[in-house]
């Protein structure tokens, strides 16, 4: 049985309109899925000699232990705003003799071969070959092996439990947040603790077999909420929803603009892709911590840039690469209205604004790394605010590519053509040259002056720019339209 489940899936994926489509695309995508594996593997096999280097004096199976707790909670909220929930078109088969449980176990099944499950073992399982070729006890190694595997595959279940649980999901944050700032400020050793069980793990391989336990139980819990909902006539009833409207009055005070900002906020969370690009422009300003943590980044200013820009760029950067698409589904209707195109432009372009000094403002704990470093996102901050989003909404009217927006943002293509790929080289190099340029000849603060200078200037153009980018949009108005209204 589970045989023909594979062999029916495999024929739809295949005589689908969506695998005539994008073949670019795919191409690179499995490129980019290749260059990880081989990071990983590199990673792995290196990763023991590298920390024995490093840190001679430790042990470097205790230092991965050290971490692992850390990496247990990122990997729940990455997979919380990526992961697919496992799906399988069931309805043809709800009228065959085939029993319920074996479709359950099957999409349940199917979820544990996932990308997600995968990636990280190119890194563990290497670890571990070299932990025993070095002496390790392979009986221990095994163990700490098997207890990972378990904790992946427990993280998998789990995220299916919690998916789009707001405050389950704020709940893990608030935990990995609170762990990093009590190891950071020598309040609790989160670390120490952590490694300890590991080390525990390792030493008593025996005990590995716990996992087993709450591997079981979350297995079990997805079964029984997959199977109360796999009936016939919830499958092909229309799921009626109550939607709930939250007070967007403050957005009055805006003007003309205000119903477009209203709506886009609605947009933005009662649909899975947009609520997935709002939630990790927050993670985004963790992503400075990878770079100004290290010494080595210190001698590359221009990637410290780089670093800043996404910090307070997250949203700008995500949401803004898909402008006007995301009103995709409604755009024929929202074109048939008698508004003036600049305030639908405007709308947005506020959007990235308002959100961009957000995470502007959330980013003042990086003063901890010092004024120079905090300077360096400030002008990063107002390159965003003045071309970024200036030339997003350019950019914008180049997509002709449609997007479901309840569909996940992880692995999900749909409306990404050769554009994205395009504009990342003027937003993201054109403020690292600018400040590498500054940096080496001049020197001091010329680099923060002449990369906020850029976006004032920008800024102070808007009018203008806003005048072009919106005969433009206008210009190409009914082909997006006859753009959007094909589906893939």
């Amino acid at each position: 049985m589970i045989s023909q489940f594979l062999r029916l899936e495999w024929k739809q994926y295949f005589r689908s309109s969506h695998w005539q489509k994008g073949i670019a695309l795919k191409v690179i995508m499995v490129f980019f899925a290749l260059y990880l594996i081989v990071s990983f593997l590199a990673i792995g096999v290196g990763g023991y000699y590298l920390i024995k280097k490093e840190f001679p004096d430790v042990d470097p199976l205790q230092m991965v232990n050290s971490y692992l707790l850390y990496a247990i909670f990122g990997d729940l909220i990455f997979r919380y705003l990526m992961q697919k929930l496992p799906v399988m078109d069931i309805k043809p088969m709800l009228i065959l003799p085939i029993k319920k449980s074996k479709l359950v176990h099957y999409v349940l099944a199917k979820s544990s071969f996932s990308a997600f499950n995968i990636m990280g073992l190119f890194f563990y399982i290497p670890f571990s070959v070299v932990l025993i070729r070095e002496g390790y006890d392979t009986a221990g190694v095994l163990g700490w092996l098997f207890l990972i595997f378990l904790i992946i595959q427990s993280a998998n279940f789990l995220n299916f439990l919690i998916n789009k649980n707001n405050i389950a999901f704020g709940i893990i944050a608030t935990i990995l947040v609170a762990l990093i700032g009590l190891q950071k400020f020598d309040i609790y050793d989160v670390a120490g603790v952590g490694g300890q069980f590991f080390d525990f793990i390792y030493a008593n391989p025996i005990y590995s077999f716990s996992g087993l336990v709450l591997l079981i139980g979350l297995y079990y819990l997805n079964f029984k909420e997959l199977s109360t909902r796999m009936y016939l006539d919830g499958a092909v009833s229309q799921k009626v929803t109550e939607a709930k409207s939250a007070d967007l009055s403050f957005a009055n005070r805006l003007g003309d603009v205000a119903p477009f900002i209203k709506n886009d906020i609605r947009l933005i969370w009662r649909n899975k892709r947009t609520k997935t690009v709002f939630l990790m422009s927050f993670l985004f300003l963790f992503y400075g911590l990878i770079f100004f943590t290290q010494e080595v980044y210190k001698e590359m200013p221009a990637m410290l840039m780089f670093a800043s820009l996404f910090i307070t760029g997250g949203f700008a950067l995500n949401y803004g690469q898909f402008i006007p698409a995301w009103d995709s589904e409604h755009y024929k209707m929202l074109m048939s209205q008698g508004f003036r195109y600049r305030k639908f432009l405007e709308s947005k372009w506020i959007l990235m604004v308002a959100m961009t000094s957000i995470l502007y403002f959330l980013s003042f704990p990086y003063l901890y790394f010092g004024v120079d470093i905090f300077l360096m996102i400030t002008a990063g901050a107002i390159f965003n605010i003045g071309f970024n989003s200036l030339f997003l909404l350019y950019a914008g009217s180049f997509n002709r590519k449609r997007i479901d927006l309840n569909k996940s943002g992880f692995a999900n293509t749909q409306g990404t053509s050769a554009t994205q790929f395009i504009i990342i080289i003027p937003l993201m190099l054109l403020p690292m040259l600018l400040y590498w340029i500054f940096n080496k000849f001049i020197g001091g603060n010329a680099g923060f002056i002449a990369v906020a200078a850029f976006g004032i200037i920008s800024l102070v153009c808007k009018r203008y720019a806003m005048d072009y980018i919106e005969k433009k949009y206008i210009q190409d108005k009914y082909a997006m339209i006859n753009a959007f209204e094909k589906k893939a």
